[in-house]
């Protein structure tokens, strides 16, 4: 039985991975650089930034900053006026937090600005232990080291723990960490190769019969 759950935030407790991707591709078209969206996941899967794009297409780097804080103001108000609640995610955690004894975390590449904005009006940090954003690591994912530091800092061992994933980076960062993982179907990232997850789950309503099963 599991002990640890360690959870991805971005496409998994909130529906957010659409709208980072159309602040990017909004911020790149204006300097004249086309981004689709089969390119960006192609990118995305590899831990890659779309950014790299402008600077092949020769662009300043001086330009490229900025706009890259004009995608951060962009992605920022789609946050605060788009619908990103994914349904039932608030009651899961409530189930997992007073029926199955468990531990958890939230893993995220997500910037700790962006998160807190994400979770300032919301109700899902109660449930957790501790947060890892993209802040408090140097290799983001597929890079191993964030679960690796979430593992240090529960003082879990790899058996010990699930994360919850949606996307192929992600996953491999579990693998390479060591840890299982549930993938959860994202619309966003349903052309993800999740070869080597430990279970693929149409809803998080699906998690707590997988951490409440004492075969695991």
């Amino acid at each position: 039985m599991k002990r640890y759950i360690l959870w991805d935030n971005d496409g998994v407790l909130v529906d957010t991975e659409h709208w980072y991707f159309k602040a990017t591709q909004r911020a790149l078209g204006e300097l004249g650089v086309h981004l689709d969206e089969e390119t960006y996941q192609e990118r995305m899967v590899r831990g890659a930034s779309s950014w790299e794009l402008a600077a092949q297409a020769g662009i300043d780097p001086e330009r490229i900053v900025a706009k890259r804080q004009q995608r951060d103001a962009y992605y920022q108000a789609y946050l605060t006026q788009e619908t990103i609640e994914i349904p039932g995610v608030e009651g899961v955690l409530a189930k997992l937090a007073r029926d199955s004894n468990v531990n958890m975390a939230i893993v995220t590449t997500s910037t700790r600005a962006h998160f807190d904005l994400i979770h300032r009006k919301r109700n899902l940090l109660r449930f957790m232990d501790f947060v890892l954003t993209r802040e408090d690591y140097v290799s983001s994912k597929p890079d191993p080291e964030p679960y690796l530091l979430a593992l240090s800092r529960f003082g879990a061992s790899a058996d010990e723990c699930l994360v919850v994933e949606d996307s192929q980076r992600g996953l491999q960062a579990a693998i390479a960490a060591g840890i299982d993982c549930a993938v959860l179907y994202n619309a966003f990232t349903a052309s993800h190769d999740f070869t080597g997850a430990t279970h693929l789950l149409d809803s998080i309503h699906d998690l707590p019969g997988i951490i409440d099963d004492r075969r695991y």
